[in-house]
């Protein structure tokens, strides 16, 4: 039974997300900070795992990344603060692709499913923009998984976040109309669940898409 760890799991993409890797024939752990969210965890089927993200060292993250074979991040601050946005966004990803370097050398690092936005690397969002935090968050991540070697990883691109129940993907194109420049989170939820079920995860390392038509099933290998 293969071994994935959702890092975020309280998040709503990841509250999808866990049913879907318990009926894929997952082992799900799902990282939380607040204990109170346990029973919605174990409501799920999965296990929930209580930790602050903040603040493990090095070998803490080496120690738990060790132990799975697929993680997902799927975590975030949820706006407030630049500090929080920067410590959860930046510096606690940031400290999981190193724990993923270090695991690699030291003989295999488990598959990376990184939950971005679709334009993180190319974003423009000015310094007084309160979405600005988020936005050189991701890009710093993302451009951080982009310079490694030896990686079995993908970085998700989604568009504007709905509630809408999934029908299918797209890839997003100049030519679609602006309606459909959005991306349901159950979309997301299946998106990483159908490619933490390959053996290997894409080659092209971005895969950013929209909601559509294409069963999930094709989205590109």
């Amino acid at each position: 039974m293969p071994k994935v760890l959702v890092i975020g799991g309280h998040g709503k993409i990841a509250l999808l997300a866990a049913p879907l890797f318990v009926d894929r024939g997952f082992a799900v752990t799902s990282l939380i900070r607040n204990p109170d969210q346990t029973p919605d965890i174990e409501a799920l089927g999965a296990q929930p795992l209580v930790r602050d993200i903040t603040g493990l060292t090095p070998a803490q993250w080496d120690d738990l990344l060790s132990g799975f074979d697929v993680v997902v991040w799927s975590a975030g601050a949820g706006g407030g603060s630049a500090e929080r946005t920067y410590a959860v966004d930046r510096d606690a990803a940031l400290a999981v692709v190193d724990s993923l370097e270090r695991l690699r050398d030291a003989g295999g690092a488990p598959r990376y499913i990184n939950v971005s936005y679709l334009g993180a690397t190319t974003h423009s969002v000015p310094e007084d923009d309160s979405f600005h935090p988020y936005a050189e968050a991701k890009k710093t991540v993302d451009d951080r998984l982009n310079s490694t070697t030896g990686l079995d990883y993908v970085i998700l691109g989604p568009a504007a976040l709905t509630s809408d129940p999934a029908r299918g993907f797209d890839y997003p194109s100049s030519g679609l109309p602006r309606e459909k420049t959005k991306t349901s989170r159950e979309l997301v939820a299946q998106v990483i669940v159908e490619l933490a079920g390959r053996e290997k995860l894409p080659e092209n390392h971005t895969v950013e898409f929209v909601d559509g038509d294409r069963p999930v099933r094709e989205i590109r290998a």
